[in-house]
Formats: structure tokens, sequence, C-alpha cells
């Protein structure tokens, strides 16, 4: 499942505005006409959640090291 997609999401905006279009044209969505635009959709946010773990990782890695660090120091004393 996708996170609640509003206008708040701007990196994956033009894909939201496709899928929507394409959903309100009634028999579209009920005979598979969405399903490419809605598999764009998916691998934009896929994109999106993969870049941000990547980042949280990395930071994470950053604060890890300064922690480990500082008790590092503090047994040194």
């Amino acid at each position: 499942m996708h996170p609640q997609l509003t206008e708040k999401k701007l990196v994956c905006l033009e894909f939201i505005q496709a899928l929507d279009a394409c959903h309100a044209n009634g028999w579209s969505r009920w005979t598979g006409a969405c399903n490419q635009v809605k598999h764009d959709l998916n691998m934009c946010l896929r994109k999106e959640r993969i870049d941000r773990t990547t980042k949280n990782r990395e930071d994470a890695k950053v604060r890890r090291s300064k922690t480990e660090q500082a008790w590092k120091e503090m047994h040194d004393d």
C-alpha cells in the first residue's frame, strides 16, 4: 500500500495527479487502464522511500560514531 496521497508529497505529484485523472474516468479504473499509471506512481514512491531510508541510515551512522566516540572518551578519563 502507498501512503496517503496528498498535495504535501511534491516529489511524485505529477504521478498522483495522473492517477487521479485516470480514476476520474469511470470505467478506466475497473478495466485496468490505470494499471501502468499506478505502477509508475508506486515506483516513484518506492524510489523516494529508498532515498529517504538511505539518507537516514547514513545520518544514523554519523550519530552512532559520535556517540561511540563520546563513550570512548568518557571511559578513557
